[in-house]
């Protein structure tokens, strides 16, 4: 096996840029996640924003999510990568517009 060439990088870049990306996210969701007191990175992707520091991060994570997806237009795999903070930001603001971070359906049993 010889040296590496431009084209195996390139293919390596392509494949394994996305996927370094998105572990890069899920480490982020997880350090947002202790820092807003949730008990795991599910936990705080699933929860609607209960405070505006929480609204303010689902914000920045929808607004990263969609300039990544306007990236992809350049370099394909990055849309891939940036569904993942598109979907959870703009999920988290959703549920911040209609109200629906008032009550947390886990404190209310018949929610």
């Amino acid at each position: 096996m010889g040296p590496v060439g431009v084209a195996e990088l390139l293919i390596l870049t392509i494949v394994l840029g996305p996927v370094a990306l998105g572990l890069v996210f899920l480490y982020g969701f997880r350090r947002r996640a202790k820092r807003f007191g949730f008990e795991s990175a599910r936990a705080y992707l699933r929860a609607a924003p209960r405070s505006d520091d929480e609204r303010r991060d689902a914000a920045d994570l929808a607004l990263k999510g969609l300039v990544l997806c306007m990236l992809g237009l350049i370099f394909a795999p990055l849309v891939l990568a940036g569904l993942i903070p598109l979907f959870y930001g703009g999920r988290k603001l959703a549920y911040a517009l209609m109200g629906l971070g008032l009550v947390d359906d886990a404190d209310v049993p018949g929610a």
